[in-house]
């Protein structure tokens, strides 16, 4: 004869196997640092500027 086991344990294990499943890829997409988040924008910024020098006015109102 079988084990007997307790379908409310495992459905509650499972459960907590997919929770940490999806806590992994969320800190994996979206745990950055401050810094790192400091460092990304300071990034995008000299990016922009660097765009906006080389941008040529043709002298007409934007």
């Amino acid at each position: 004869m079988g084990d007997l086991i307790n379908l409310k344990q495992v459905r509650k294990r499972i459960a907590r196997d997919e929770a940490a499943k999806q806590s992994e890829i969320n800190r994996a997409r979206f745990g950055r640092t401050k810094g790192e988040r400091n460092r990304d924008a300071l990034q995008a910024r000299r990016a922009n500027d660097a765009l906006d020098q080389h941008r040529i006015d043709d002298g007409t109102p934007a």
